[in-house]
């Protein structure tokens, strides 16, 4: 069976999501039904590299650093595509940063950023833990979601 999406003229794709982290990356994007664009979620795809995959199309989404970030926590081997005047113009592997910054709420309840107005900093010991830069304790990566 194939499935027929129509294209977008600016916006971005995302690929290679694992199976069933499309709906969690479109929350992390703020993507719902009151988004203006076109939007097309695509889920359990098959791949051959993984098996199966997701995919989120985004008519007028634009990305920065910051997007990145979120979307590698929740899907490390995605791939982000580009596209101005229907063409793919840049095309980018998402990678887990050395430090988050405002990416996420520290899940600690009395860390001050839950109290002051201060971006919150998480370091990343190896890609699956990360450390507070204001209380110091060490969360999961699927904590900062």
């Amino acid at each position: 069976m194939s499935i027929t999406v129509e294209e977008i003229d600016n916006g971005i794709v995302i690929d290679h999501i694992p199976a069933g982290k499309g709906v969690l990356v479109m929350q992390l994007l703020d993507i719902d039904q009151n988004y203006k664009g076109m939007v097309a979620l695509v889920m359990n795809v098959r791949s051959n590299k993984f098996g199966k995959k997701d995919i989120v199309k985004l008519q007028g989404k634009t990305m920065n650093q910051k997007i990145f970030d979120k979307i590698a926590l929740v899907a490390p081997t995605a791939t982000i595509n580009i596209i101005k005047d229907f063409k793919v113009i840049e095309k980018r592997k998402v990678a887990i940063p050395q430090k988050l910054v405002d990416v996420s709420r520290c899940p600690n309840p009395k860390c001050i950023t839950n109290f002051e107005s201060v971006e919150t900093i998480f370091l990343n010991l190896n890609d699956s833990f990360f450390r507070c830069y204001y209380c110091e304790r060490v969360f999961e990566r699927e904590e900062l979601k």
